[in-house]
């Protein structure tokens, strides 16, 4: 029962950083940034790499890379402007047509 109320108490802890934290810090990103493409493939490189093999960022759709980010977000300790400067890069090297060509 303890195990249960600590897992409660747990997703909820991890719902409230998300919602807290930034659910909404990708709409926050100003689209005209120039340097968030430059400080996202920088803070991609410095912060991915860490833990696991780097993806290609064509590997997934824009929606994808969204959820993906924020929980990343919250795994390795990323600031709200680094996760929101690695999404851009992530979804400006994400090209629509190389994703449809693949899926045809």
């Amino acid at each position: 029962m303890k195990l249960m109320n600590r897992n409660l108490v747990s997703n909820a802890a991890f719902m409230a950083a998300l919602f807290i934290g930034g659910a909404g810090s990708a709409a926050a990103q100003d689209p005209d940034d120039p340097m968030a493409f430059v400080r996202g493939a920088q803070s991609w490189a410095d912060n991915c790499a860490r833990c696991h093999n780097m993806r290609d960022p064509a590997e997934f759709r824009d929606d994808v890379w969204e959820p993906t980010v924020l929980h990343m977000r919250i795994r390795a300790g990323l600031t709200g402007q680094e996760a929101r400067d690695i999404q851009a890069f992530l979804q400006k090297s994400n090209d629509p047509a190389d994703s449809q060509e693949e899926g045809q």
